[in-house]
């Protein structure tokens, strides 16, 4: 839709009432739903395809300490949550990370 430079003012005013009729949407919507974070509680499939692992290779991790988990009798349970953060918690440090200035010593004046 093209508009003259006379009608511009009139155009700018109609979208700038529907942003802000967009925006207080939105605001309503995020206070009848607060976000929280999910902490799904996930079997050993659904964990190993969260992390992208085979059902052998997590029994392995869970055997050997090396990943959070919950075990409820015979069955195992992984926090979504915790796994996140498992996987985060592995993260190695770029070399701009390594070599930026303010891990580097300073020599003394």
């Amino acid at each position: 839709m093209k508009y003259t430079f006379e009608e511009l003012p009139q155009a700018i005013s109609t979208l700038h009432e529907k942003v802000d009729c967009i925006k207080d949407l939105l605001l309503e919507n995020r206070s009848q739903n607060p976000q929280r974070p999910r902490d799904d509680l996930l079997t050993i499939r659904q964990a190993a395809e969260f992390l992208s692992l085979s059902v052998p290779t997590l029994y392995t991790k869970v055997s050997r300490k090396e990943i959070p988990v919950n075990k409820r009798g015979k069955r195992l349970y992984f926090s979504m949550l915790e796994l996140s953060e498992w996987v985060r918690s592995g993260r190695k440090k770029t070399i701009d990370e390594i070599h930026s200035p303010t891990d580097s010593i300073t020599p003394p004046t």
